[in-house]
């Protein structure tokens, strides 16, 4: 009888674990949806009229939000995604005047050697990484005003004629889906989930963790880098407040598609990329409506508060790797 009892209870436990990870996995998706339906009845139809011009945002934050989940798939954080981002746009402005391939090479070059930085003080010198990605953050965002305190950094004119839908769509789908295959189908995925749900267990499973965390920091650097040549090719120039606020709209972007702030087996790779569609959307939504920037704040705020709590994972959460 008592293990008659115990089976039933198990079971129960199992199914409720099994419709809560559908609900996780589901969420974002409709929340997407009807995020878009109401946007639209309440600025009368102007939501699916504008809806092109509003995904022109998209692109930079879905290809740096995809670095920053891989971190976070290992449980770390990275808030220097911005600064990365500013600096490598300057370095893909002042190189596009000499060739379009070597801004997009010396972009990415900038991008990983910061990532290095990252990933060498958190790895070799075990700090954790919020706290080295936001020194870092500090300092290359005072490089960023040191050298835009004359002028903005143009990029050239063969840079500008590059911004193009097309071309950026084109840009993003080709780094989304190399992303996809690797995180998905291949033991680079694998191994980033068993560093997030333990690491000593990963080492154990002879996964070379601290080699691989390294990595992680160098390739979302690179990630960013390349955002920043799609920045670049939008904005044309740079100015002091380059990249400014990135890591933060990423961090919202990620939660919204429903990432795990401690990382692990329940992360999907879906979460980056419905994360980024949800944010622009709730953003672009917000803005049509009229609300003032400080009531834009709030709104995302609470949002934000509300999908963190759903979607935490209370039983491996733990201090931020």
């Amino acid at each position: 009888m008592t293990q008659a009892v115990a089976a039933n209870s198990k079971e129960k436990q199992l199914k409720s674990a099994q419709t809560m990870k559908l609900v996780r996995a589901l969420l974002p998706i409709i929340g997407l949806v009807l995020m878009v339906i109401l946007f639209n009845f309440l600025t009368n139809g102007r939501m699916l009229r504008h809806l092109p011009l509003a995904m022109s945002q998209v692109y930079v934050i879905m290809i740096a939000s995809m670095g920053v989940f891989f971190i976070m798939t290992v449980g770390g954080l990275d808030f220097s995604q911005g600064s990365i981002l500013g600096l490598s746009c300057i370095v893909v402005c002042y190189v596009s005047n000499y060739s379009i391939p070597l801004a997009i090479i010396a972009g990415i070059a900038t991008g990983a050697a910061i990532g290095a930085v990252n990933g060498f003080f958190y790895v070799n010198r075990k700090i954790k990484s919020f706290i080295v990605t936001i020194c870092t953050m500090f300092l290359f965002r005072g490089l960023i005003k040191y050298l835009t305190t004359n002028s903005p950094v143009a990029g050239s004119a063969e840079l500008i004629m590059l911004d193009s839908t097309t071309f950026k769509v084109v840009c993003t789908a080709v780094v989304v889906v190399i992303g996809y295959i690797c995180f998905t189908f291949t033991r680079f995925g694998t191994d980033l989930k068993a560093i997030g749900a333990g690491e000593k267990a990963a080492m154990f499973a002879g996964i070379r963790t601290d080699r691989m965390k390294f990595f992680i920091y160098v390739l979302a650097g690179a990630i960013t880098g390349f955002a920043a040549f799609i920045s670049a090719i939008k904005i044309g120039s740079v100015t002091s407040s380059g990249g400014s606020m990135l890591e933060t709209q990423i961090l919202i972007a990620l939660v919204l598609g429903g990432m795990p702030i401690s990382g692990g087996a329940m992360v999907r790779f879906e979460n980056c990329v419905v994360g980024s569609l949800l944010y622009v959307v709730l953003t672009s939504g917000l803005t049509m409506i009229g609300f003032t920037p400080q009531l834009m704040q709030l709104i995302q705020g609470i949002v934000f508060l509300i999908f963190v709590a759903v979607f935490a994972d209370r039983e491996s959460l733990t201090v931020i790797k």
